[in-house]
């Protein structure tokens, strides 16, 4: 039987509000991730948090392919910036464990996928910077937290022809959207392959990685009922296989 690739998924720190172990600390991840790695074929391997380098380069030595996780704002600081007011809650020491994790998994050439906070700290690590909040940014902006379910597609982007994405989702797509924060300066090694109609850019790739993509909405929750959504991790794993 062929073996299935590994898929590392980046995790956080959750705490307990109440309960026995109220303050108690969770190593966690949504489980849509989980599940949406096991639909398209590959070993789902949650990958925990912590400061400890070595350890965190030990963890990206025995993965098939890289998924960051969304979760926290990246911390302006990453980027030269002070916080502004509508900076979100920050996890700098999740910050180094992600970038330390891309850093391994690009040595080694497997592929990574960035959603949510992993596309925004992809962006940050190869020396782009955000938006801390939609707000700062110029015109009339879409709503991009959508106060529904996961599963609701609720805004449209416009995607470029001849890119991983266009060939999974065509020329535009239906996505639900989660964030405040959005890619200001793109990082020079990358390329923006769609946007929403306001301009906010809602997918980056590597100009010359074989694949690392990151998209700024959820498909992992979309894959639970969208066949396009499940396409995106299935492209994925068959590169982790090669």
């Amino acid at each position: 039987m062929e073996r299935k690739p590994i898929i590392g998924i980046s995790s956080s720190v959750i705490v307990d509000e109440s309960g026995s172990f109220a303050g108690y600390k969770r190593a966690y991840v949504n489980k849509d991730y989980v599940d949406a790695v096991v639909r398209a074929g590959g070993v789902p391997l949650i990958i925990p948090f912590t400061t400890d380098k070595e350890v965190i380069v030990s963890q990206a030595q025995i993965i098939d392919g890289l998924i960051l996780s969304g979760g926290h704002d990246v911390s302006p600081y990453n980027y030269g910036q002070e916080p502004s007011q509508k900076l979100g809650e920050t996890f700098p020491e999740r910050d180094t464990y992600d970038m330390t994790l891309l850093e391994e998994s690009k040595k080694r050439n497997i592929p990574i996928l960035g959603i949510c906070r992993g596309f925004q700290l992809i962006n940050v690590a190869a020396g782009g910077t955000l938006y801390q909040d939609l707000s700062l940014i110029p015109g009339n902006i879409l709503k991009h937290f959508q106060g529904s379910k996961p599963t609701l597609k609720t805004h449209m982007i416009k995607i470029e022809e001849n890119s991983i994405i266009s060939g999974i989702f065509g020329k535009e797509t239906m996505v639900n959207s989660f964030h405040h924060q959005a890619l200001d300066k793109v990082a020079d090694e990358f390329k923006v392959v769609a946007r929403a109609s306001d301009g906010v850019v809602e997918a980056i790739e590597h100009k010359t990685y074989k694949f690392l993509v990151a998209v700024q909405w959820h498909p992992e929750m979309l894959a639970v009922e969208c066949e396009k959504a499940r396409e995106l991790f299935v492209r994925f794993i068959e590169e982790a296989k090669k």
